[in-house]
């Protein structure tokens, strides 16, 4: 059983950062590409970013790239998204996702996720 725990989220202002943080356990972390997605009110979740196994390649959405970092610690078996320049449109529920590795790093076929944090940024 592979657990995801994401924390970090809250309210911030525009033009603020947050660091979002997801836990995982269960399953050997070195192995999995790790993704973020994020979900508003009334809208499909949305891909956020991915980092490889390795940690050597990331990919972004269009929405956040410039702007958001995702980077991961596999000693800690942490995966984290630092959030910079946070605009009101990046208010959704923010999911932590897992999957065995695989090549190329693709915005799909995660099979694991976390419960979620909610993030809120008021303008």
């Amino acid at each position: 059983q592979v657990q995801l725990v994401e924390s970090g989220g809250g309210l911030v202002q525009a033009g603020d950062s947050m660091r979002l943080s997801c836990s995982v356990s269960g399953r050997t972390f070195s192995m999995t590409d790790m993704g973020w997605f994020r979900q508003a009110p009334g809208k499909e979740r949305e891909f956020v970013a991915a980092v490889d196994w390795r940690g050597a390649e990331t990919r972004y959405g269009d929405s956040v790239k410039g702007r958001f970092t995702i980077s991961r610690d596999n000693a800690k078996n942490t995966v984290f998204l630092q959030m910079d320049s946070l605009k009101p449109e990046d208010t959704a529920v923010y999911y932590c996702a897992a999957r065995p590795r695989s090549w190329p790093l693709t915005t799909d076929k995660y099979i694991y996720w976390g419960q979620g944090t909610q993030v809120i940024v008021s303008s």
